[in-house]
């Protein structure tokens, strides 16, 4: 992948570029961002990828903030819920865990937000959207910035590097044979 190349996956994400061999022969017809290439372009990305999940809560771990990304999760998982007494239970274990003032993993949400308990006996798949939206661009335009410059994230993207250089070596090292040995 060239630079050029690069930076047009970063200004386009959503168009794929085809990257061909030395033969001139397509090495991909999909060639997408994987790892941190993909963290790196959005929060919403990096959410989507489980080893960044793991990576970002780690980060957010040592900034005392884990809770947001947990009750972001719970959140996202709450609105797969399907029958009532389910969508009760786990309305109120995410009440309990991050939105009662005796919560174990309180989440920092404007007071005005905060929901009272009477509306968990009438759940709803979108009932937690507002505050979940409010702890997203928290993340956001807060923690996920200095995600990106932490050590945990320049460490996991260098040894990425790492690889994918280690890889390209091999290959290269099996052209050179097939070359030479014909």
């Amino acid at each position: 992948l060239s630079w050029s190349q690069a930076l047009l996956l970063v200004l386009f994400p959503p168009f794929r570029l085809e990257i061909n061999d030395s033969e001139g022969h397509p090495s991909s017809s999909h060639q997408t961002l994987k790892g941190t290439s993909k963290w790196a372009t959005s929060l919403e990305s990096l959410l989507e990828d489980p080893e960044g999940v793991k990576r970002f809560r780690e980060f957010l771990k040592k900034e005392f903030s884990e809770e947001n990304v947990l009750f972001w999760l719970a959140c996202e998982e709450f609105k797969k819920t399907q029958g009532k007494k389910q969508m009760q239970e786990k309305a109120k274990e995410i009440y309990m865990t991050f939105l009662s003032s005796k919560a174990s993993s309180q989440v920092n949400v404007e007071g005005q937000s905060r929901l009272s308990e009477t509306i968990l006996e009438t759940p709803h798949p979108l009932m937690f959207q507002k505050l979940q939206d409010q702890i997203f661009n928290l993340m956001k335009y807060d923690s996920y910035s200095r995600f990106l410059k932490s050590d945990i994230f320049l460490n996991h993207k260098k040894s990425e590097e790492q690889e994918e250089n280690s890889a390209e070596a091999q290959t290269a090292a099996k052209r050179a044979s097939r070359i030479y040995n014909t």
